[in-house]
């Protein structure tokens, strides 16, 4: 079990899988904010993802100083550990060692929290990747995309594009969220929650 203070990987090599669905029709949705980040970690070392025999698109890199494979699953959402759990195997990453970055409705938008473990709180993203995984205890980068308006399917809301008024500020979150999942990979949990929270 991790403490507040575990480093992903103990430093040494971590899996990190950014949720969302594949293909152009989900490509800006709310549901999608783990690939868009993990296209921007992407960005900052100058890498490009590969379709890989595990069932990911694939980006093996250095971050924040440690071994790393990006990983954003081929599957939709609700199939997206399967994906995950196979990659972590090829790469030899214990849980422990797994990043997930994806949305979170009980967040408001752009909000960032982390976190290690607990429930999955109605994400199927979440679910099938603790399914898969056979545990809940793989770490956690939310990403605030707040409640739907008025009596909207919370279902629906996921699939839809951000407003316009958050796409405005959608960079400046990606961003922020992306430093999180660094500070979190360089110095650990209680360090990257000081930081963002």
């Amino acid at each position: 079990m991790a403490t507040q203070t575990d480093v992903p990987g103990a430093g040494e090599r971590i899996l990190l899988a950014g949720l969302g669905n594949p293909g152009p029709r989900y490509a800006a949705t709310r549901h999608n904010i783990g690939f868009l980040v993990l296209d921007e970690l992407a960005d900052r070392v100058g890498g490009s993802f590969k379709a890989h025999k595990s069932g990911v698109e694939l980006l093996q890199c250095r971050l924040a100083g440690v071994s790393a494979a990006l990983v954003k699953p081929r599957s939709y959402m609700n199939l997206s550990g399967g994906p995950v759990k196979a990659a972590a195997r090829y790469f030899g990453v214990e849980p422990h060692g797994i990043v997930v970055v994806h949305d979170e409705l009980d967040l408001e938008f752009g909000q960032v929290k982390l976190k290690f473990g607990g429930g999955e709180n109605g994400h199927n993203g979440l679910r099938s990747l603790s399914s898969s995984l056979g545990t809940r205890d793989y770490y956690r980068v939310r990403f605030g995309i707040g409640r739907p308006p008025g009596r909207m399917d919370p279902a629906d809301y996921v699939l839809k594009d951000f407003s316009a008024v958050e796409r405005k500020e959608l960079a400046f979150h990606i961003d922020r969220c992306a430093d999180a999942v660094e500070t979190l990979v360089a110095k650990g949990l209680a360090a990257a929650q000081n930081a963002f929270h």
